[in-house]
């Protein structure tokens, strides 16, 4: 972590700054390797040529011994006013990096009527930027997460029944990762029949039933890191509907797959499933990018949104999630995690990626 602090302090310099202040919790995290959520609670970090100050509800204060002696960490308790701390830490510092997506505006004139800032540059974009690329200590990270939410795809499929609700399975799910040593890495999606065709629909009380598809969209997180996949499955004997739909997405993943490698662009991948389900006629009902980055969070950089044209590089971690939604009947999406090689990319979540079929008891 100090060699982060080191970087945060060379684009200090750069930027001829007095110091950089961090608010959001995942900036946090990365910086300093202390994850925390303190809720509407002020949690900050200031990092200045000469010291390093985390301030802190007092609620998370004994979770902060692993910091090294670097870090000096202040806690402040409910009823106090935690912009005098700031005020302290920033050691009256006119000229800030701010994360400006993370600053509310409250916040922001705080800083200049308490603490004297003058100037707020963006150092947003420098930690999106420096996210991108994960060390092998971070990927080994992802790879655990990727490990335990195979296992749990794979109990958790082989479990499912005609009647139980969307909302039953999500539970275990959540059950399922915890016996392995995970937490979830978001709110998990199960979704049956005509709700599969919502990409984003919470799961509901709605029992399986023969005939529907089925699809579950979960993750595990390891040490803050997160994995994502979505598996499929349906109800009894599936029809060649079922069949030729599935079969479509599952070609149109693998081709998206094939086109990853460092230099070429996020756009290309995503036009590589998209030209697959174009040409079968099902290019309206694909209506998403292709993926998304993975890392602290469940959804960062790179998008890989249509005509995007950011270039990949080794190290480099996303999802390849390719769907195919028909209003009425249901969804297909199947997805997993890669991180970005020389010549290919390694695919990380690596459970069955067929239809698999439940059985009635």
């Amino acid at each position: 972590m100090e060699s982060r602090i080191a970087g945060l302090r060379e684009w200090l310099a750069r930027h001829n700054l007095d110091a950089v202040y961090v608010t959001r919790p995942v900036s946090i995290a990365y910086i300093t390797g202390f994850h925390a959520e303190p809720m509407e609670r002020l949690m900050a970090l200031a990092i200045r040529p000469d010291r390093v100050t985390l301030i802190v509800p007092a609620l998370e204060e004994q979770r902060t011994a692993h910091l090294g002696d670097e870090t000096e960490v202040i806690a402040w308790h409910d009823g106090q006013d935690p912009y005098l701390l700031v005020r302290g830490a920033l050691g009256g510092a006119a000229n800030l990096g701010v994360e400006k997506q993370h600053l509310s505006v409250a916040a922001a004139e705080t800083l200049t009527t308490l603490a004297g800032a003058i100037e707020m540059i963006d150092i947003g974009p420098e930690l999106r930027r420096l996210r991108l690329i994960k060390t092998d200590e971070e990927i080994e990270k992802l790879v655990r997460a990727a490990a335990i939410t195979d296992a749990v795809t794979d109990e958790v499929i082989g479990r499912l029944r005609p009647g139980q609700t969307e909302l039953a399975v999500a539970v275990m799910l959540g059950a399922a990762i915890g016996e392995l040593g995970g937490t979830l890495s978001f709110d998990s999606l199960v979704q049956s029949g005509p709700n599969s065709a919502l990409p984003h629909m919470r799961p509901t009380s709605r029992k399986l039933d023969v005939g529907d598809f089925v699809l579950i969209d979960f993750g595990a997180a390891f040490d803050g890191y997160r994995a994502d996949t979505t598996r499929m499955a349906v109800v009894g004997e599936p029809s060649d509907r079922h069949r030729s739909i599935h079969s479509l997405v599952l070609e149109a993943h693998d081709a998206a797959v094939e086109a990853v490698r460092a230099g070429a662009t996020t756009g290309a991948i995503d036009a590589a499933a998209r030209h697959v389900i174009d040409a079968a006629g099902f290019g309206d009902r694909f209506i998403h990018r292709v993926g998304h980055g993975l890392g602290l969070e469940a959804h960062e950089d790179p998008s890989l949104d249509p005509g995007s044209a950011t270039t990949l590089e080794a190290g480099m971690v996303f999802t390849i999630e390719p769907g195919v939604y028909i209003p009425g009947f249901g969804g297909v999406r199947i997805e997993d995690d890669v991180v970005v090689e020389r010549d290919g990319c390694r695919i990380l979540t690596k459970a069955d990626r067929s239809l698999r079929v439940i059985q009635g008891d």
